[in-house]
């Protein structure tokens, strides 16, 4: 028998995915840096994050960034300058130039191409120090976990269809930015798009920061 609560998280959750954010600016990003490749990776950063705040969720850590407005506003702040952070070296980017378009195109790496780590981690950090996502996981996951369920498991069970979700939807995002990749190989373009890129991460950590 299918749970009609976890069909309304699901639902819920797949609205919360496909909405346009840092996340898959993030994304979009590092393909057209590196490619197809760099977005998987990302990707998965970025979902790996879930859990991470389905376990705080659970264990009941999270409360604390609910009932103590320094501790959300520590959170807060430094998502914000992660963000700004990231807006920073795209811009830095753009100003110098990336690297050589027919090296992009053939696939061969380039001097100064992100690393798979390092993009695993940004996704990973974009997502964890993202206090909207914690709060959501901490006033929205407790609705679907009933007073018999095990809150651990249960909560790993709802984040698994979240990851699920996300790594489905960043992956399309992936393969369709990859596949419009060669018009965005020329320098100039590339620059431009580093510095919107770079603008735009700038603005969500600003409106992170200054938000109450």
């Amino acid at each position: 028998m299918i749970d009609p609560q976890i069909v309304s998280f699901t639902l819920a959750a797949a609205v919360l995915t496909i909405t346009p954010g840092q996340d898959t600016m993030l994304v979009v990003r590092n393909v057209l840096r590196g490619g197809r490749g760099d977005g998987v990776v990302t990707t998965f950063g970025i979902c790996s994050g879930l859990f991470m705040h389905a376990t705080l969720s659970a264990l009941g850590v999270s409360i604390l960034l609910m009932q103590s407005a320094r501790a959300f506003q520590a959170v807060k702040i430094a998502g914000a300058c992660y963000l700004v952070w990231l807006g920073v070296r795209s811009l830095t980017g753009a100003v110098r130039g990336g690297p050589d378009p027919a090296q992009l195109e053939s696939g061969r790496p380039a001097a100064g191409t992100t690393s798979h780590r390092r993009c695993f981690l940004e996704g990973l950090l974009s997502n964890v120090l993202n206090p909207k996502t914690a709060v959501f996981y901490l006033a929205f996951l407790p609705q679907f976990i009933r007073p018999t369920d095990s809150a651990l498991q249960k909560s790993f069970l709802l984040a698994g269809i979240h990851y699920v979700e996300g790594i489905v939807w960043l992956l399309v995002v992936s393969v369709a930015v990859d596949r419009m990749r060669r018009l965005f190989l020329t320098s100039t373009v590339r620059r431009w798009l580093d510095g919107v890129c770079g603008a735009l991460f700038v603005g969500f950590g600003a409106r992170l920061a200054l938000e109450r």
